[in-house]
């Protein structure tokens, strides 16, 4: 491979191939209330009447004026509408412009903002927020309501559905051509509108169908919504979940065990922090998820616990995978449960003869353990990477990059279809971020690791947050595991105090819920339990200072990735 430049046309004319293939079966199921006999009712569609459905909204947005490369806003709740408005603005041509409201009103109005969208797609309330804030977004002329109009005109999603179906309607996009504007979760820096184009969706559709080995039919129940688009694209019924996609730690597992239940779900997606509740509910009550063979996990890294847990819960041949990448690039990686666990509370078969026994193998998890970083498997097929030495600021070309050898921590760079090129709101960060390699680009993970014998990527961190010290850099995931591993600490983070090249780095826990010492005696005894940890590994030595904090700030979408640059502000007060 010698590009990254995305191929196929119009990434929406794989719901119209699956229509044909299988028009009667379901595509998209949504929760509703609950009948008198107490069972959950559900809203469906199937493949034919969302690829319909779809091109009505299609044409509809043609004869309201839009055209090839028109940015609307795209802000609705998960469900039958999403799905196929979101099919219909790509058959469109329309660039959707996609954001999590889990970010907070600031970042969302900011980042509209910036985006300079030419018309919402939206529920009555952000049309009549859209409306107060016009000054915010003038060139915001095309506006559709979804649900009730209130006190503003223009047309509503029941009106463009009340037209005759006008035949397949998909814009003779290349793979070239924008299709949505995606912006990122901000946790290391103000969130940025990444241009995603036709041929970027076209491979990750392919990437992740082919690696996981996903066939039409089947059923999955997606905890994120862009991820049941994917599902439509492939053939696979999306059970949309009743939850709150944008704050995952507070989903109700009952909700999810129901669905699974209910439509016999074979396959599952979503963040740690609903695994790890829904893992904790069914050993606590001694509920499976019993059709289901494949979980798959992404956002954040999935500890080995979680993992564990929910593997014992799941169909007994199946499998968790926790595909690794960013939203600049995705997929890039992937790892399964049993590599991370191998025979530590795995479910393996293990062979013994009367000559020799057979041992587990290893897992990754045991070396996380000691400090060797987090292992996110081997690369899909369609990327390239490298390990380079880590610069501080741009990198013009890749002949300007050093490249480092097996084992050595640098950044990781990718290409591949999947990778996008540039960002379209905050464009200065293009410059730091990518890389250019004659017509193609290579984009910067911001992530530190290496590469194993193997060709396994290990994940030391991100490059903004390692400590710079006098004795050299230190890797946050590294050090992080050695203090994990106390019984009371819940999670800890690494951050440095002081100017780059002299920090002084310093151990912050957030402690279990329940564990908070009583009185100054028994939090000397664990901050110096913390200490002798420190002292045990070179790792670790260097390290003296240690605090406590009631409860990390941390991104809501995921609810993992924790703001270490507030946490150094923190911790600078303390001292």
């Amino acid at each position: 491979m010698t590009s990254n430049t995305p191929h196929d046309g119009n990434v929406a004319r794989r719901l119209t191939d699956m229509a044909a293939q299988m028009p009667n079966a379901t595509a998209v199921v949504e929760p509703l209330g609950y009948g008198p006999g107490g069972r959950r009712q559900y809203r469906q569609v199937s493949f034919r009447e969302l690829d319909h459905d779809s091109d009505r909204i299609a044409a509809g947005l043609w004869e309201l004026g839009a055209k090839e490369g028109t940015r609307l806003a795209l802000l609705v709740r998960p469900g039958t509408d999403f799905v196929s408005l979101a099919f219909g603005l790509l058959k469109s041509g329309a660039v959707a412009i996609l954001i999590d409201p889990g970010m907070g009103r600031k970042n969302l109005v900011g980042c509209l903002a910036e985006a300079e969208p030419e018309g919402f797609v939206a529920i009555s309330m952000v049309q009549a927020v859209r409306s107060l804030l016009r000054r915010r977004f003038p060139k915001a002329g095309l506006n559709v309501t979804v649900g009730r109009r209130w006190f503003w005109g223009g047309p509503t999603l029941a009106g463009l559905r009340r037209r005759r179906w006008p035949g397949t309607s998909i814009a003779a996009t290349t793979g070239e051509d924008p299709a949505a504007i995606i912006f990122t979760t901000g946790s290391t820096g103000p969130p940025k509108g990444v241009l995603y184009r036709h041929g970027n969706f076209v491979a990750q559709v392919q990437q992740i169908r082919d690696r996981y080995g996903i066939r039409p039919g089947e059923i999955d129940l997606p905890g994120f919504p862009l991820f049941g688009l994917f599902n439509c694209a492939m053939g696979v019924t999306a059970v949309i979940p009743d939850m709150d996609p944008s704050r995952p730690a507070q989903v109700d597992p009952r909700n999810i065990l129901e669905a699974a239940g209910d439509w016999q779900v074979t396959q599952a997606f979503g963040s740690p922090a609903i695994w790890n509740r829904v893992g904790q509910h069914c050993e606590e009550h001694g509920a499976r998820l019993g059709t289901v063979g494949r979980v798959l996990s992404a956002g954040a890294p999935v500890p080995a616990e979680v993992l564990d847990r929910m593997r014992r819960c799941i169909a007994p041949e199946g499998e968790l995978h926790t595909p690794y990448g960013a939203t600049e690039a995705l997929p890039v990686a992937s790892i399964s449960a049993t590599e991370v666990l191998g025979g530590s509370g795995a479910q393996l078969l293990l062979e013994s003869s009367d000559e020799s026994e057979q041992t587990a193998p290893v897992g990754t998890a045991n070396r996380t353990r000691q400090g060797a970083g987090v292992c996110v498997g081997t690369r899909f097929s369609g990327i390239e990477w490298k390990v380079i030495r880590i610069v501080d600021g741009p990198i013009a070309s890749l002949a300007d990059a050093e490249e480092l050898p097996t084992g050595e921590i640098g950044e990781l760079v990718v290409r591949g279809p999947q990778v996008t090129r540039e960002y379209v709101t905050r464009v200065e960060a293009n410059a730091p971020a990518k890389i250019a390699d004659g017509e193609s680009v290579w984009h910067r993970m911001g992530d530190t690791g290496y590469l194993d014998e193997q060709e396994r990527f290990w994940f030391c961190g991100r490059v903004a947050h390692r400590v710079l010290t006098e004795q050299g850099p230190m890797y946050p995931v590294c050090c992080e595991a050695i203090f994990n591993e106390h019984p009371d600490v819940f999670r800890s983070a690494l951050v440095g105090v002081g100017l780059p090249g002299q920090q002084r780095p310093v151990i912050v826990v957030e402690l279990h819920e329940g564990r908070a010492p009583p009185g100054a005696e028994e939090e000397a005894s664990l901050l110096g339990g913390l200490r002798d940890r420190a002292l045990a590994t070179p790792l670790t030595e260097d390290i003296s200072d240690f605090l406590i904090h009631p409860a990390f700030p941390v991104d809501i979408r995921h609810n993992s990735k924790i703001f270490r640059e507030k946490l150094a502000r923190w911790a600078a007060d303390k001292r």
